[in-house]
């Protein structure tokens, strides 16, 4: 049987307070327990969402390293972390808020089935916040299995900027979210 749904994600780190906030922040959530070496956020009905472990010392990352991937320069793990909003304006108004915050995105792209901006924690973590470019999930299945897809499963970059002020002066969103 599969699992009904994914529960939560675990960080390990040094920098609770820090990473405390700033998920707070993006993800508009609020903490639900917090020690000295743990603590629990959620932003829904889930009891917790996100976790943050600070158990002994740990090695540093280089947040400052903004590529996606390049291949053969990564270690193995977790790539990255991916939250959907419900809309473009909801993506748009993060990406306000958040910028105001001077958090900006350090990769923007269109994948087809899902429209992307991608954030460092304080850990150097990637962080996906992105909508679905589709009303249901079998019209993505669809368009995954067409040749723009295997072409190009990446996507197309976009200007943040460019993107919410077309949102802003009444562009249609499904016109905004084409590939």
């Amino acid at each position: 049987m599969p699992p009904t749904k994914l529960a939560h994600i675990v960080f390990q780190t040094n920098r609770i307070p820090e990473m405390r906030d700033w998920y707070c922040s993006v993800l508009g959530a609020h903490v639900v327990y917090e020690d000295d070496h743990l603590c629990f956020v959620t932003y829904d009905d889930e009891h917790h969402r996100v976790a943050f472990a600070n158990f002994a010392p740990l090695a540093p990352r280089d947040p400052s390293s903004t590529e996606l991937m390049v291949k053969g320069t990564e270690p193995p793990g977790l790539h990255h972390v991916a939250f959907t909003f419900g809309s473009l304006g909801e993506l748009v108004d993060t990406y306000a808020r958040l910028s105001d915050r001077g958090m900006r995105p350090f990769f923007c792209v269109n994948h087809g089935p899902t429209t992307s901006m991608y954030y460092r924690d304080p850990d150097g973590n990637r962080v996906e916040l992105q909508i679905d470019n589709f009303p249901t999930a079998e019209e993505g299945y669809a368009w995954m299995k067409t040749p723009a897809f295997r072409d190009n499963p990446i996507g197309v970059e976009f200007d943040p900027d460019h993107l919410s002020a077309r949102f802003r002066a009444g562009v249609p969103a499904a016109e905004l979210l084409a590939r």
